[in-house]
C-alpha cells in the first residue's frame, strides 16, 4: 500500500469511529428525562450556550497551537475530550457538571481543525482531493451508522436513552487509543519548517513548492527561509483576504456555517416542544437520512459545480438555495406535526451539504498559496462569532429570550435575509460591470 493511502486510511478509521455516537440524536431526550433534574429552560439558557461560547474561545487557542504541536497531539485530545464528556454524561447529575462537560464539548469540537488539516501535512499536494474525500466520507459513514444504531436500539427497546451513552463512550475510548498510532508529523507549514529548509540540497517536491507564497520558485529563496512563523501567517492571511473572491466566499461560508450550527444545536429542543411525549422518537432515523442526503448533496456539488459556473452564477444558485434553507427551517418550526418538522430538517441538511461544498470549493480555488488550513480556520472562527451573537440575541436572558418556535423563525429569516443580500450584491455587481463596459466602449469609439 502506498504511504499516502496508508496515512489516509489510518486517519479515516479515527474519523469513522469518532462519529459513531448513537447517544447524540437523543441527548435532549436524555437530559430532560428522569435521569437528570433540570428544566428545558435551564438546558436552553444555562447548558447548551456554554458549549457554543467554549467552542469559540478554544478555537482561537487550538487554531494557533495546532501547527506548533504538529497536529497529532490535538487529534489525541479529541478522543480524550470525548471520553471525559460521555463519562460525565453517564456518571454525573448536577447542572454544574453539565456546564463543565459543555466546556469539554467545546474542546472536542475546536480540536477538529487538527483532524481536517493533519492529512495535508502528511501527503503530497497532488493527493489532496482524494484524501479530502476519504476523510469526509469516513465521517459521513460513521454518522450514518450511528443514526441507524441509535434508532434500532430505541425501537427494539434494547437500550434506553441513558444506555446509548455507553456505546458512545466505548467508541471515544477506541478513537483516542487509535489516535496514538497515527504517524507523527515531521514538518508543518509555519512553526516547523526545518525539513523544508534542509531539502535545498535536493530538488524540491511539488508540495514544498506550493508552500512558498510565490508558488513558482524552483528552490527556496532566502527571504522565505528567514521568515518567522508570524510573518508567514500574516503574509498568507493578507494574500487571501485581500482577494475579493476569497473574502466574498469566506463570508458566505461563515454565515452559512453559523446558521447551520445554531439550527442543528437546538433542533431536538424544538422537537420536544412540538411533541413532548412521543411514542417513538425518530431522531436517529432522521439523523441517518439527513447524513446520507448531505453526503450525496456534497458529492453532487462536486460534480455539478466543478468550476464550470461563473462566480456570479454560483452566487445566484446559492442565494436561491439559501432561501430554500430558510423555508425548510420555517417548516420545522411552524408545522404542528412532528413528522413535517423532521422532513423540513432533512431538506435543510441536504441543501446545506450542497451550498457549503460549493462555498468551500470556491474559497480553495481562489487561494494563491497553501493557506487552506489558515483560511478555513479563520472562517470557522468567524462562523462561531456569528453563532455566539445569535445565541446572545435570540436565546440568552440578556437578549430576547425567545421560545424555541420563535427562535427557529428567526433562524429561518436569517437564511432568507442572507439570500436576499447576496442576490442584491450580485445584481449590483452585474449592473456596475455592465455600466463600466459601456463607458469603456464609448471611450474607445471616441478615440
Amino acid at each position: 500500500m502506498k504511504e499516502w493511502l496508508k496515512v489516509s486510511c489510518l486517519l479515516c478509521v479515527f474519523g469513522f469511529v469518532r462519529e459513531i455516537r448513537p447517544s447524540e440524536p437523543y441527548v435532549t431526550e436524555y437530559l430532560l428525562g428522569p435521569w437528570r433534574n433540570i428544566t428545558e429552560q435551564q438546558l436552553i439558557q444555562d447548558v447548551y450556550p456554554v458549549g457554543t461560547y467554549s467552542h469559540l474561545v478554544q478555537l482561537v487557542f487550538v487554531f494557533l497551537i495546532t501547527d506548533f504541536l504538529r497536529y497529532k497531539p490535538l487529534i489525541i485530545t479529541i478522543g480524550a475530550a470525548g471520553v471525559i464528556i460521555w463519562s460525565m454524561l453517564i456518571w454525573t447529575t448536577s447542572l454544574l457538571s453539565l456546564q463543565i462537560l459543555e466546556f469539554f464539548y467545546g474542546t472536542y469540537m475546536a480540536a477538529e481543525v487538527a483532524y481536517y488539516t493533519y492529512i495535508y501535512a502528511k501527503v503530497d499536494k497532488k493527493y489532496y482531493p482524494r484524501v479530502t474525500s476519504h476523510t469526509r466520507a469516513a465521517m459521513f459513514v460513521g454518522k450514518l451508522i450511528s443514526g441507524i444504531i441509535s434508532q434500532l436500539m430505541i425501537n427494539l427497546e434494547l437500550m434506553n436513552y441513558r444506555q446509548l451513552n455507553y456505546i458512545t463512550l466505548a467508541t471515544q475510548i477506541l478513537a483516542m487509543l487509535w489516535a496514538f498510532g497515527l504517524p507523527k508529523v515531521d514538518k508543518s507549514l509555519y512553526f516547523h519548517r526545518e525539513a523544508l529548509e534542509e531539502s535545498t540540497t535536493a530538488p524540491p517536491s511539488t508540495n514544498q513548492l506550493q508552500l512558498e507564497p510565490d508558488g513558482v520558485s524552483q528552490q527556496m529563496s532566502p527571504p522565505q527561509v528567514e521568515s518567522s512563523p508570524m510573518q508567514l501567517l500574516w503574509q498568507h492571511f493578507h494574500n487571501a483576504y485581500t482577494n475579493p473572491r476569497v473574502l466574498q466566499w469566506s463570508l458566505w461560508y461563515a454565515i452559512g456555517l453559523a446558521g447551520y450550527l445554531q439550527v442543528t444545536y437546538y433542533m431536538q429542543v424544538l422537537w420536544k416542544v412540538i411533541e413532548p411525549e412521543p411514542q417513538i422518537a425518530w431522531n436517529g432515523a432522521v439523523d441517518a437520512v439527513l447524513t446520507a442526503l448531505a453526503a450525496l448533496s456534497a458529492l453532487a456539488a462536486g460534480y455539478l459545480h466543478s468550476g464550470r459556473l461563473r462566480p456570479k452564477a454560483s452566487l445566484l444558485v446559492l442565494s436561491v438555495l439559501s432561501a430554500l434553507e430558510g423555508g425548510s427551517v420555517l417548516v420545522c418550526c411552524w408545522a404542528n406535526d412532528i413528522y413535517w418538522s423532521y422532513v423540513g430538517f432533512v431538506i435543510f441538511g441536504a441543501l446545506y451539504g450542497f451550498t457549503i461544498t460549493v462555498a468551500s470549493a470556491e474559497v480553495a480555488r481562489n487561494l494563491q498559496e497553501e493557506s487552506f488550513g489558515l483560511v478555513f480556520g479563520i472562517n470557522t472562527l468567524l462562523a462561531l462569532i456569528f453563532q455566539s451573537l445569535l445565541t446572545i440575541i435570540v436565546v440568552s436572558e440578556t437578549g430576547f429570550e425567545l421560545s424555541p418556535i420563535d427562535q427557529y423563525a428567526v433562524y429561518a429569516f436569517y437564511f432568507i435575509a442572507v439570500a436576499l443580500i447576496y442576490f442584491i450584491s450580485v445584481l449590483v455587481e452585474h449592473l456596475w460591470q455592465r455600466g463600466s463596459e459601456q463607458v469603456h466602449a464609448k471611450a474607445e469609439n471616441l478615440e
